[in-house]
Formats: C-alpha cells, sequence, structure tokens
C-alpha cells in the first residue's frame, strides 16, 4: 500500500483551509480546537526550519455563544423535589445534590459508609483525590433513611435492576449492594433521567444537567447575599476564581447594589 507524501515547506493557505472546511458547520469550541491543533503543528514546523510561512494565517478562531443563566429557578427546582411523580430515588438525589453543591460523581460514587446522617455530611473523594465532606439540609435528612430502607453498606444510590454476575458488564464488588444484588446508578441513567423529568420545566423543553444542579445552588446563595469565601467553602473550589463561571447574578442584583449604595437616596428624609 503506497502513501502520498506532502512536503511540509510545500503547504499552503488554501490546503489548510480545506482541512477546516471539515468543521465549518461545528460549534465553534470544536472549530477553536482544530485549529489549535493546526496552528501547534505550524509552530512545531517553523522551529524545525520546515515551513518558512505561516499557513494558517488566513484562518481566525471563532467566538464563542456566550451562555445564558444556566442556573435553574427555584421553584422549578422545588416543583421537581417535591412531585410525587417522581421516584424517591430521583427525588432524593436530585435534592443531594444541590443541597451539597457537590458534583454529580462525588454523589454517585458514595457507599452508606461514607454517610454520616448525625451530623448530616458525607465523605466524598473530591476532583483532585482529596477527601473531604459535604452536607445537606432537613429535607434531604428525611428523605436519606426511607431511601437506605435499613442498609448499612454498598452503593447508596442503586440501579433498577441486579448486576450481571459473569461477562464483560459485572461491576466490581464494590458497586454492588451485598443485600439487593443491584449495581450502582450510573451517570448517564441518572443524567437521563434527570432531563427527561425536567423537560417540561425548561423552557427549551431540552431538560436541564445534572451539574446545573450544582450550578443553581452556588448561585442561589450568592444572590442570597453569601460571600465568595463561603461559596468556596460550600463548593470546594481550590481558586475563588473558579467560581466565576457558577456565579452570574445578572442585572437585577446590578441594579440593587447600585440603589443600595446611592447615597442620595439613603440621605432622603422619610
Amino acid at each position: 500500500m503506497t502513501q502520498n507524501l506532502h512536503p511540509v515547506a510545500a503547504l499552503t493557505p488554501e490546503q489548510y483551509a480545506a482541512v477546516m472546511e471539515r468543521w465549518t458547520a461545528a460549534a465553534a469550541a470544536t472549530w477553536n480546537r482544530h485549529l489549535s491543533a493546526l496552528v501547534s503543528f505550524t509552530t512545531w514546523a517553523q522551529r524545525q526550519d520546515l515551513l518558512a510561512t505561516n499557513p494558517a494565517r488566513r484562518l481566525e478562531r471563532r467566538k464563542s455563544a456566550r451562555r445564558g443563566d444556566r442556573a435553574i429557578p427555584a421553584t422549578r427546582l422545588d416543583k421537581l423535589f417535591t412531585d410525587p411523580a417522581h421516584a424517591l430515588r430521583e427525588r432524593l438525589l436530585w435534592r443531594l445534590l444541590y443541597d451539597t453543591a457537590a458534583r454529580a460523581e462525588e454523589i454517585l460514587t458514595l457507599n452508606v459508609e461514607d454517610l454520616d446522617l448525625e451530623f448530616r455530611r458525607a465523605r466524598v473523594v473530591s476532583k483532585g483525590g482529596a477527601i473531604e465532606y459535604v452536607h445537606w439540609a432537613t429535607p434531604t435528612a428525611r428523605l436519606l433513611p426511607r431511601l437506605l430502607a435499613g442498609r448499612t453498606c454498598g452503593p447508596v444510590f442503586l440501579a433498577d435492576r441486579r448486576a450481571p454476575s459473569s461477562g464483560r458488564r459485572t461491576p466490581a464488588s464494590g458497586d454492588i449492594c451485598p443485600v439487593t444484588g443491584r449495581g450502582r446508578l450510573s451517570y448517564p441513567r441518572a443524567e437521563y433521567l434527570f432531563k427527561t423529568a425536567s423537560a417540561e420545566l425548561d423552557p427549551h423543553r431540552q431538560g436541564w444537567t445534572l451539574h446545573q444542579l450544582r450550578h443553581s445552588a452556588l448561585q442561589h446563595l450568592a444572590q442570597a447575599g453569601r460571600t465568595a469565601p463561603e461559596l468556596q467553602a460550600k463548593s470546594r473550589h481550590q481558586h475563588l476564581a473558579s467560581l466565576g463561571r457558577y456565579v452570574r447574578l445578572g442585572e437585577e442584583t446590578s441594579a440593587r447594589i447600585t440603589a443600595d449604595a446611592d447615597l442620595i437616596r439613603r440621605r432622603r428624609p422619610r
């Protein structure tokens, strides 16, 4: 089998443009990712004296569309949390994610042994591998014993069916409940159930993601006046700057802060 090799020195802007045409209809992030790969290759080739020009010079990065408010309104969350049409497992998972502002992976990998019901907290393995604690409120505390039904070990959130005992889809022993034989609820399944349940309340009818529960919790706390260090303690972000992507308070907050700081208004006699 023979291959047609093209000299690096002969690469042209037209050839680069032809390569990028494959992603013309893709999202801006996808376009920019592939363009970055081309630019990196070009930089390397120029350092090796393989390219005298820059064939990528005519290509431009695309501006990503700015995301709107990703927080879910509190009234709609309350409707999801209290609707008996949804199973206890789902309602508890959604409440727990919102109460703790934890990552979905952290909560779905919880075992019963990780729970401290007396102090309303759970031990989780954070994104960086550290052992940390997340805390929940009264509504979650009331639902947890109902879901556990006396279980003292195994995954907190279980799948609907018993785990297969053989074959390549057999989960690890730590992901199987020794009492029921059911496996751990997976992220894709939990995400699907939440998107399906929330589609009716979503104005776009697409449904929301589990991650938006974390986003919503932090934004609602910020709207309630919690400080940045308090939000950092709740979210367990290592850097305050990381909270910017989660907390965007918007125009109403800007107007309220401006009005509260208005010296003329504050001095007006009543």
